[in-house]
């Protein structure tokens, strides 16, 4: 059985642009995979906590050596990276929030950036990600349309995920973008045709 990990960072639970298309994206999955599993990690109804000293602390000592403290301030760590880590399939919501990630997608993405487990450092041969042979598909809503020329310069959002991704492991890094939510109504629905097309264009048959 295969499995479709879909992580929601959308303040808006009703209404959202990318939370939308999210669903369009898993419905055709579906529809792919019969018999696919769905993991939903929603980060506005069930918030992930900000990382603490003791997480950080957790992150650079050796699991052998974790005290029941440090076990308990890495306990959610070791779950968000395990359902990172057992998915077959990634995929990321998200709109931008003052020209880069929501805060709630930060907090999931602290949780799961992690030494040892996410990705590893030597110093003869730099940082390796760890995810690997598993595609990781983003979909964003920008309320402006940042394709423009004049607005890619202030588009912290894509560049951001993509190289985030790609340090973790992910050789395959697509972004589907949601555009003028707020500004243009025109775009938002050329965007989104476009969108659905391409998704639809995947097959999402990963047998």
């Amino acid at each position: 059985m295969k499995t479709l990990l879909r992580v929601d960072a959308s303040s808006r639970v009703d209404g959202s642009h990318s939370r939308d298309i999210a669903d369009f994206f898993v419905e055709h999955w579906l529809n792919a995979n019969l018999e696919g599993r769905v993991v939903t990690r929603d980060l506005v109804e069930e918030p992930i906590p900000h990382i603490s000293e003791e997480t950080i602390t957790g992150y650079y000592t050796p699991k052998e050596q974790h005290t029941p403290e440090l076990k308990a301030a890495t306990a959610l760590s070791d779950k968000l990276i395990t359902e990172l880590k057992e998915a077959d399939i990634v995929l990321i919501d998200t709109p931008m929030y003052n020209f880069s990630v929501p805060s709630a997608l930060k907090a999931w993405i602290d949780q799961v950036s992690r030494v040892g487990e996410t990705f590893s450092f030597s110093p003869d041969t730099g940082f390796e990600g760890l995810v690997t042979g598993k595609p990781v598909y983003v979909i964003t809503a920008t309320g402006a349309v940042f394709s423009d020329e004049a607005m890619q310069p202030m588009d912290f959002l894509t560049p951001y995920l993509q190289l985030l991704l790609g340090f973790l492991g992910f050789a395959q890094v697509e972004v589907f973008e949601i555009e003028g939510t707020s500004t243009d109504e025109a775009a938002v629905e050329l965007s989104s045709d476009k969108v659905k097309a391409r998704i639809i264009a995947l097959g999402l048959d990963y047998a």
